[in-house]
């Protein structure tokens, strides 16, 4: 096993795992080459958190696509009939994109690409910065081989962007958000020929050929950020903001709100699985300080559909409803405080640990992310198994969530404190030295 694929092991989950052995074992038996590429691999290398995993094939990606789909229970959540991209969310909430390997052409700056099947060196070739064109094959022939042709790592341990193409932010002008997005979050310079570009495209007007669509997908992916609110203050002070609305800028972009979120957020344990649709949350945080004609504008200017729109209505009739299951007298036991909260969404607890002015409430829930959740943790399936019961099955269900009421509601042990002995003190003078009396 290479040192990079052992790298990559250590920071997979186990869901995310079983999806990359299932990947391999499709390709495998389709001959077809897989690698793992773009911020996955730029995110592994430079010691960033692993958020998404994007993959490519030489290959019909489409097809594995939904092979893989419908063999782990992941469901699509988009396809890109040009790019042969579809990306899936699995059960457990990790994101994954299995997409064509491919080149991009460009007829004139910010127009339509002309998208065609490619080895994986041209396609690295054709990326956006250096950073996001390394790739590790994961084939049988090749496994743990790492393909850096436009010399990203050296970038990366220089903490640097550098565009791949001296037209990159012109051919592909969305590249300028992701720049800045990559740039605060990484903590990264510009080199100095992208920063002229940049400055050239400004100049220009190239981000005035971002379509809506474009921007909200930017949008999404600001949203998983850890600070949203850093990010977008960013494209603020780049005058960016104001292609979306003219309205998002001053006392109207809630960095206040971001900066509660962000503190909400860090009350999550590490390490526990807690799905959350923060793009909704980042809507809802957008257009809180606006009127209804600003957030009308700012729907139009992102082409925001009636289901999107719906997402932060939604979420804030939920918060609403938990908020008043919560204020109940009724609940005197961890473990009913826990059967309120752990069926809700992620988003919904985080919105109401938000916005509640209710103390009862705010300490319920922070007692439930900081304690209940890792309590109920503590029962496992084999604890279930052990006596009898089969997983998946409805009286194992059953079990378990009693074992964890049970848990939840046990009085901790007392801790009894034992006096530790103290020495008699000791005259200087070595070994033989007279016993002073205490």
């Amino acid at each position: 096993m290479s040192d990079y694929m052992f790298m990559l092991e250590n920071h997979l989950n186990a869901e995310q795992s079983r999806f990359v052995s299932a990947l391999q074992e499709i390709c495998d038996e389709a001959n077809a080459n897989v690698f793992l590429a773009g911020g996955a691999m730029r995110d592994m290398l430079g010691g960033f958190p692993l958020r998404d995993l994007d993959f490519v094939l030489e290959g019909n990606a489409i097809k594995t696509a939904k092979a893989l789909s419908a063999a782990l229970g992941a469901v699509v959540t988009s396809t890109d009939d040009v790019r042969k991209i579809v990306e899936m969310t699995l059960p457990g909430g990790s994101t994954v994109s299995v997409g064509m390997s491919r080149t991009e052409r460009y007829v004139k700056a910010g127009g339509k690409a002309h998208v065609a099947p490619a080895s994986i060196h041209e396609d690295l070739r054709c990326r956006d910065f250096t950073i996001n064109s390394i790739a590790l094959s994961l084939g049988k022939a090749s496994k743990g081989l790492l393909l850096d042709p436009m010399n990203g790592l050296a970038d990366l341990e220089r903490r640097e962007l550098r565009a791949v193409s001296n037209y990159g932010l012109y051919d592909d002008p969305v590249r300028i958000w992701r720049m800045i997005r990559l740039r605060v979050r990484l903590g990264f310079a510009i080199e100095e020929r992208t920063a002229a570009q940049y400055a050239n495209a400004r100049e220009a007007g190239m981000e005035k050929h971002i379509g809506p669509r474009a921007l909200f997908e930017q949008l999404r992916q600001i949203a998983n950020e850890a600070n949203p609110g850093d990010v977008l203050k960013a494209f603020e002070d780049e005058k960016l903001l104001s292609q979306i609305t003219p309205v998002l800028s001053g006392p109207k972009l809630n960095l206040q709100g971001f900066a509660k979120l962000l503190k909400v957020r860090q009350s999550v344990p590490f390490g526990t699985e807690f799905a959350v649709d923060n793009f909704a949350l980042l809507l809802y945080l957008l257009t809180e300080k606006l009127n209804a004609k600003e957030a009308a504008g700012l729907a139009k200017g992102l082409a925001i559909d009636r289901g999107e729109k719906q997402l932060v209505e939604r979420m804030k009739l939920r918060a609403k409803k938990l908020e008043k299951a919560l204020k109940s007298a009724r609940l005197q036991k961890p473990s009913q405080v826990y059967g309120v909260i752990s069926p809700e969404r992620g988003e919904t607890i985080l919105l109401l640990h938000m916005i509640t002015e209710q103390r009862l409430v705010q300490d319920r829930i922070r007692n439930y992310l900081q304690k209940y959740m890792t309590t109920a943790l503590e029962v496992t399936d084999k604890d279930v198994e052990a006596e009898g019961l089969k997983a998946g099955t409805p009286k194992f269900a059953k079990r378990k969530t009693e074992k964890i009421a049970a848990r939840l509601d046990a009085r901790p042990r007392k801790v009894v404190e034992v006096p530790m002995p103290v020495p008699e003190p000791v005259m200087q003078g070595g070994p033989h030295a007279r016993r002073v009396a205490g």
